[in-house]
């Protein structure tokens, strides 16, 4: 049994979602695992990942649309606002998302379906460096 661990960082601009997919491939390929599993963790509470429809954008910009107006900011009942309005927002999208990702490896690929990426889910106004740690497991 292989066990390989790496790690990565991805720069973000802001809310949105960046794909990681190739990276993460990069990761499996270089592991030399064929069949398994590989584990990605992002290391914070204000971003997130998701398994998400890669070929057309606008899927992922109503995944954005979507989560402002289920966790909107602003509201007068937060008390966590210590980094500003979207502070405790950024941790409570973080909740109702992922903070990991475990996928099968299939002949040495990520046994992802046609249209899935994985991605960042940055849930912060500013940009951020957002470190991601993963195990690849398998032999």
């Amino acid at each position: 049994m292989k066990v390989h661990t790496d790690s990565f960082e991805v720069g973000t601009k802001g809310k949105g979602t960046y794909e990681i997919t190739d990276q993460v491939e990069a990761i499996v390929r270089e592991s030399g695992v064929k069949s398994g599993i590989v584990t990605v963790l992002i290391r914070h509470t204000s971003a997130s990942l998701v398994i998400y429809e890669n070929a057309d954008p606008s899927a992922r910009t109503d995944l954005q649309q979507f989560f402002e107006r289920l966790v909107p900011e602003g509201e007068d009942y937060y008390v966590h606002t210590t980094e500003g309005e979207d502070d405790t927002t950024s941790h409570l999208r973080m909740v109702l998302t992922r903070s990991s990702e475990t996928i099968p490896v299939v002949q040495g690929r990520l046994a992802l379906g046609t249209w899935q990426g994985m991605f960042v889910f940055e849930h912060r106004r500013i940009p951020h460096r957002r470190a991601l740690v993963v195990t690849v497991l398998g032999e």
